[in-house]
């Protein structure tokens, strides 16, 4: 499985930024680290994923399949957002059928992108 889910470690979800606490996109990630993925998927902290009036952000992408940007999150949706990362990394395309999604994923999408082509 090569599937990836990147969270961003810099979303400030609205909350002040107070010296030497971090972030809410820091402290989902920590949360999600910590987990132990039972389909491979590797979970990735990148500094900004550009939708910043979203926060916290999530990004689903894999070689070949649909990638996805989730937006809205919080530390308690932590396991809802494994359960959809590990549903999306068991598929050929990335299509997880919309039913077998958790609500997370089916409200608070922000945007689909198509497999990119050789």
């Amino acid at each position: 499985m090569n599937a990836k889910l990147f969270v961003c470690t810099t979303c400030r979800a609205g909350e002040p930024v107070v010296e030497g606490q971090p972030v809410p996109g820091a402290r989902l990630y920590t949360h999600l680290a910590g987990q132990k993925p039972d389909s491979g998927l590797e979970i990735v902290p990148v500094e900004c994923l550009s939708a910043c009036n979203n926060g916290c952000v999530v990004a689903l992408s894999a070689p070949g399949r649909w990638s996805y940007v989730y937006g809205r999150l919080t530390e308690a949706d932590a396991p809802e957002i494994l359960a959809g990362a590990e549903a999306y990394a068991a598929t050929s395309d990335g299509l997880v059928p919309w039913r077998q999604r958790p609500q997370i994923f089916r409200k608070q999408s922000l945007a689909r992108l198509p497999p990119q082509e050789n």
